[in-house]
């Protein structure tokens, strides 16, 4: 059944099919419609579910901690500063390797205030050991939040669904909206390897010390080094994981793509220009305006973000003579986090430096700076010709 509904409906219907259990949340904009929509959805019976509306962020990561460690299958959103207010409960949620799923409706952080549309809130947050997706319409986004559901109990590390606030989270789309059925056999309910139960108490991720050393049972536990790097490699094969679930998906629904990249006329683009969401498809306008005028160009948008698909990426790129890199958001310092990815991707798996393509890196939209369809593509043409600056270049900016 298709239906046409704004972003954070697509979401809230994932969540409702997924079966999610328990819904915690705190008010943010431009979040809360989606968490408006699964109270209404649990109220009027649609949804078995507990919501649990709780007085911060950070609470509401703590009490989707809880639940996951029980055993629920554990669902909660925000947006910037809320996501920032989260960040120790982020952190723990991935060390305590729990498969707990969080949309982050994109947004500038502050100071100064901002409501209004970037990355800067879930890139800061890159290295905390989530995953990360990235959607660019409804459909992706619904899809995206079934797709972090079974990834994550699969490998038993938590997932941000990634997407624009305003430009896809109030926007109105057509999308498919999957049969119960469908999804029950994609998704089945959550097993978890172990589970607290009051019948049996036991403490969950007590102090660690630095060194392996024997439990209460006399076996050889994991010392703090060794957890940390049980994740690292767990969020490096989560790329395995990735692929057998989009083979999945595409058996259920019938519909698949690629689980790490996005590409658009690329097949024989000279010229490629990559970034993260929704600007990946206004591109797309870019392009085609850009291949009439005789330059052939194209567009690589990054689906999974974190782990990051070095492999993919390289792959995709290593034809290309240069790479236009478009980011919502900055390592301050240095340039775009995107771009110094691209740029590591292609240094170790494009080793010749002859074939490697140059990268060029633009900051644009930052705090909902408008981004110009028409700027994009003289931005491009510039580009292209060399005339811009191998620096970190501004787009839009007036000083």
């Amino acid at each position: 059944m298709h239906i046409i509904e704004n972003g954070n409906v697509a979401a809230a219907y994932g969540v409702k099919l997924a079966h999610a259990q328990v819904i915690a949340a705190y008010p943010i904009t431009p979040q809360t419609p989606l968490t408006e929509k699964l109270s209404e959805l649990i109220e009027s019976g649609e949804m078995d579910a507990q919501y649990i509306p709780v007085e911060s962020e950070h609470s509401a990561l703590a009490v989707c901690i809880a639940a996951s460690s029980t055993g629920a299958r554990a669902f909660t959103a925000t947006s910037a500063n809320g996501l920032l207010y989260m960040h120790e409960q982020v952190h723990w949620a991935a060390g305590a390797r729990l498969p707990i799923v969080m949309c982050v409706v994109n947004r500038g952080v502050g100071a100064p205030w901002n409501v209004w549309n970037d990355h800067q809130d879930s890139i800061s947050q890159r290295d905390t050991g989530w995953i990360q997706m990235y959607a660019c319409d409804h459909q992706q986004i619904i899809d995206t939040v079934l797709k972090a559901f079974s990834i994550a109990e699969q490998v038993s590390i938590p997932v941000m669904v990634c997407y624009d606030g305003y430009i896809l989270s109030h926007t109105y789309m057509p999308f498919e909206l999957p049969d119960q059925g469908q999804v029950d056999k994609f998704l089945p309910p959550y097993r978890p390897a172990y589970a607290l139960d009051p019948k049996e108490p036991a403490n969950l991720n007590t102090v660690t010390l630095p060194d392996v050393r024997t439990d209460i049972h006399g076996e050889l536990a994991h010392g703090y080094m060794e957890i940390r790097y049980l994740l690292q490699e767990d969020l490096r094969r989560t790329l395995e994981a990735a692929e057998e679930c989009e083979r999945r998906f595409q058996e259920c629904f019938g519909r698949s793509g690629d689980p790490f990249v996005e590409p658009y006329r690329c097949e024989d683009a000279d010229y490629i220009a990559c970034g993260l969401g929704s600007i990946t498809y206004q591109l797309r306008d870019v392009v085609d305006q850009l291949r009439a005028e005789g330059l052939k160009v194209g567009v690589l948008g990054v689906r999974l973000y974190r782990p990051f698909p070095d492999a993919a990426v390289a792959a995709a790129l290593q034809k290309a003579a240069g790479v236009i890199v478009f980011e919502k958001a900055l390592s301050y310092g240095y340039e775009g986090a995107l771009c110094s990815d691209l740029k590591a991707a292609l240094y170790e798996r494009l080793p010749d430096n002859t074939r490697r393509p140059w990268v060029r890196n633009f900051i644009a939209g930052i705090g909902g700076r408008e981004i110009k369809t028409a700027e994009l593509a003289e931005t491009l043409r510039t580009a292209i010709a060399g005339t811009r600056s191998a620096e970190t270049n501004w787009l839009g900016i007036k000083i």
